[in-house]
């Protein structure tokens, strides 16, 4: 499901499931936790790459995964632990000291783009392109993105991305900032690691320090903002109308 190679001081890291368009079950996002985590005691390590199928790098959380859904006979407190387990991988891949760079293939989808905001740059292919239709769904953007997107797009152009539910197509994307390169179909990945190779030319603890700064800045206020997005989640999507939006839903 996940492979992790190093190209010296670049590491690429492939998600692919092999079935329903890469969706995020709870097993698929346990596992990139993991993987993200194992990078913060890599000092040989500059730079990650997180890349998708070459169809998708994700259709967002997995609707039909019975472990994310099918919760209702558990307690409270187990139930918001899995209801947050899609922010706590994003934190984890915006936590990863090394410059993180999404290389995006195909369609990215909810929670595909959330894990892709929490990186710090994005390669998109021409071809690709994002939708984000969790509210057609019966439950608010979570993840502690709204920030992250607010943060790139402005909150006017946020808002249209949440509550529309449109698809957008790469060029938007690369125009409204949630893409910072466009190449040809197939060559996302390989973009990203020129990229990766060329931050890893320069000593590690600089570009980790460069990072921290940075984000220190940017994320100072996402957290309080969006401290409660988990519990949102939870009270929406165990409703009547998110069940049958969800069920609905193509």
């Amino acid at each position: 499901m996940i492979k992790v190679e190093e190209f010296g001081a670049v590491a690429v890291v492939t998600y692919d499931r092999g079935e329903r368009r890469n969706a995020l079950s709870l097993k698929a996002m346990n596992e990139l936790i993991r993987v993200a985590d194992s990078f913060q005691d890599r000092f040989d390590i500059s730079a990650v790459v997180l890349a998708g199928s070459p169809q998708a790098f994700s259709a967002g959380v997995d609707l039909k995964d019975p472990d994310r859904w099918a919760i209702d006979d558990k307690p409270l407190d187990e139930r918001r632990h899995i209801a947050s387990t899609g922010a706590r991988m994003c934190k984890a891949w915006e936590s990863v000291p090394q410059l993180t760079i999404a290389a995006i293939e195909g369609v990215n989808v909810g929670g595909g783009i959330a894990l892709t905001l929490a990186c710090d740059w994005r390669v998109m292919a021409d071809n690709a392109f994002l939708y984000v239709p969790e509210v057609q769904i019966g439950i608010p953007l979570v993840w502690h993105t709204v920030p992250r997107l607010v943060n790139m797009v402005g909150a006017s152009r946020a808002k249209q991305i949440m509550l529309l539910g449109e698809k957008m197509s790469s060029d938007v994307a690369k125009e409204w900032g949630l893409a910072d390169w466009l190449v040809p179909q197939g060559q996302a990945t390989e973009h990203a690691k020129v990229l990766a190779a060329k931050v890893a030319q320069s000593p590690s603890h600089v570009v980790k320090m460069s990072k921290q700064s940075v984000n220190a800045h940017a994320n100072a206020l996402n957290y309080v903002s969006t401290y409660m997005d988990v519990d949102q989640a939870l009270v929406c999507g165990q409703s009547n109308e998110a069940r049958e939006a969800r069920n609905n839903f193509k």
